[in-house]
């Protein structure tokens, strides 16, 4: 049976642990050749271990998408080993300070989650695209959530984040479509992973508040959410672009 992926290669940032490890390793059981970046090395290189147990093509590149240079030698890395880039998932992200008001928000704080969360997607965006165009076009698929879509008490830079990851979404949808370039955003309510589980140990009737927030009655899993990363980034999606699709187990609602 003939995988949706293979003879394509996909980029994934921040893909060495929760929701970028789950999506990468998707990628890679639907035959797809991966390359991981993210700053963890050690998370970094034992996600490249597993998709290689499963068959695999994968590569580790440490890059830090708020910096410039380090994107572009990334996507240069990652056109030169696989000789095309066909697929983005922008993940990488950080949540910042939780549950600190606006006027008491640290602006180094700010910084540090616009940089990685926002501006991180922009750079990557700016440089995957001219490769992409290249072939004749692409898929990209930049990581929002629920929090782009509504507001909250978590952060307000998480929030700005996420709604501009979504603007940034539709207006390259826009630009891009006549090239051959779709551009979408996912958006999850809370997934297990250890990121949320550094906050559950500290508090276990917070996890209990944000379970009963979502009606199907539980936490969502990361493979559901790489699920809808496949498929938004594969051909079956073909007419979909600027979209901010929900995986959130009806939290908006």
């Amino acid at each position: 049976m003939n995988k949706q992926f293979e003879t394509k290669s996909v980029l994934i940032t921040g893909g060495n642990s929760g929701l970028g490890k789950a999506i990468a390793i998707a990628f890679a059981r639907e035959g797809a050749r991966v390359a991981l970046a993210a700053r963890r090395i050690s998370e970094g290189e034992e996600t490249l271990a597993i998709i290689k147990d499963l068959g695999g093509e994968a590569i580790f590149i440490e890059a830090d998408v708020s910096d410039t240079e380090q994107v572009k030698a990334m996507i240069n890395s990652c056109v030169s080993k696989f000789g095309s880039l066909d697929c983005a998932v922008n993940n990488a992200g950080i949540l910042g300070t939780e549950f600190i008001p606006v006027a008491d928000y640290e602006e180094k704080v700010w910084n540090q989650v616009i940089d990685i969360n926002l501006k991180g997607v922009w750079l990557c965006m700016k440089y995957q695209i001219p490769e992409m165009i290249k072939r004749g076009g692409g898929s990209i698929l930049n990581m929002s959530s629920v929090a782009g879509l509504k507001g909250g008490r978590v952060g307000c830079a998480y929030y700005a984040s996420k709604h501009g990851v979504i603007g940034l979404t539709k207006a390259a949808a826009i630009e891009y479509a006549s090239q051959g370039i779709r551009v979408n955003a996912v958006c999850p309510a809370v997934i297990e992973t250890p990121m949320a589980e550094v906050a559950f140990q500290q508090d276990r009737e917070l996890e209990a508040r944000i379970i009963g927030m979502h009606p199907i009655g539980r936490l969502g899993q990361p493979e559901e959410v790489a699920a809808a990363a496949l498929w938004l980034c594969s051909d079956s999606a073909s007419f979909v672009t600027g979209i901010a699709h929900p995986v959130d187990g009806g939290y908006l609602l």
